[in-house]
């Protein structure tokens, strides 16, 4: 009863019920629930970047773009299958956040949303302007999905793909979080002085923490533009990117599950509220502030001291192995020890 209860039960009993979702639903709620799976990843991607690695970027929204459009340009102008454009779209997406990575050796804070939030706004730029590549403000259509020889409908193919991505890559972040990745991390977005002083070298984790986030957000782009069919930069806008925030923000800072919870809850809202477009706005600001002023930590934290088994800790090395960890790290050069 305990583990139903826990955060783990939690995912495991919302991931099956996305499965058999399709057994019942109509278009309309499959559509829902994929958006919700999208959500999903880009939510944890996002949470390894600000929650764990502690790197306050306004990007997301641009590489969620460049990884539709990444996909989408390769079917159109290329011809190359979806199948290879949708892992092509999350590398390129991941490319570009390398790239990124740099400015936040010199940034943080305030300094890096700002710097990372006029790319984002120049990306918006040349998705509406670049016609030449990007067919300009009014998007394009993408090739209808064929998922034969299997017995389902493209949107049950899309869905079903959606979802075994999600699975895997919530699986991935589960794991890498606990890892000796993840105590860097956390590491670094405690004090980023002291970790360098115990031997963590801060470039590799910042570009790895910002590949990652931009793997994940290109990879949801790709999948994305699977859904609709079409590309446009309206989808990528900065709204995008306060939709984003707020399901890191709702679901808990640092936080994998917390990150699943708040893109479920908010694609929901944002479904409610789609008949009152002009309300969506105020709306995901009023719910900004709240948590921001009553819940900083998010639900996650709320859950975490009424129900047993939600804690996410950042797990250190097993005591039994720990003397022979730090023995080997004596003999490493100091930036390759384990943090």
């Amino acid at each position: 009863m305990k583990w139903l209860i826990s955060n783990k039960g939690f995912l495991c009993i919302l991931f099956a019920v996305f499965g058999v979702l399709p057994t019942f639903a109509n278009s309309y709620l499959l559509y829902v629930s994929n958006l919700a799976l999208l959500f999903i990843i880009l939510a944890i991607g996002l949470n390894l970047l600000i929650g764990y690695a502690g790197q306050l970027a306004f990007a997301n929204a641009a590489m969620f773009g460049i990884g539709a459009y990444a996909a989408a340009l390769l079917q159109v102008r290329l011809g190359v299958p979806y199948w290879v454009a949708l892992p092509a779209g999350g590398v390129i997406a991941s490319l570009i956040g390398t790239l990124m990575a740099w400015p936040a050796l010199r940034l943080s804070g305030i300094y890096l949303a700002l710097a990372t939030l006029a790319f984002a706004q120049f990306t918006l730029w040349l998705f509406m302007h670049w016609e030449d590549l990007t067919f300009g403000a009014t998007g394009f259509a993408v090739p209808r999905l064929s998922f034969a020889p299997l017995p389902v409908t493209p949107e049950q193919g899309i869905y079903f793909l959606s979802w075994i991505i999600t699975i895997g890559l919530t699986l991935f972040a589960w794991n890498l979080v606990r890892s000796r990745v993840g105590r860097a991390f956390v590491a670094m977005r405690d004090n980023e002085v002291a970790a360098a002083s115990l031997g963590i070298n801060l470039l590799r984790y910042k570009v790895f923490a910002f590949a990652l986030s931009g793997f994940y957000a290109g990879i949801a782009g790709g999948l994305h533009c699977g859904l609709l069919n079409y590309v446009a930069p309206e989808s990528f806008d900065l709204f995008q990117m306060v939709i984003h925030k707020s399901m890191v923000i709702v679901g808990g800072v640092g936080s994998v599950v917390g990150s699943v919870i708040g893109a479920a809850l908010l694609v929901a809202t944002l479904e409610l509220l789609r008949e009152f477009k002009s309300l969506q706005e105020i709306a995901f600001g009023a719910i900004l502030l709240i948590f921001i002023l009553f819940m900083p930590l998010g639900l996650v934290s709320f859950l975490k001291r009424v129900l047993p088994g939600w804690e996410e800790e950042v797990h250190l090395p097993d005591a039994r192995t720990a003397p022979a960890v730090e023995a080997a790290d004596e003999l490493r050069p100091v930036g390759e020890r384990s943090p």
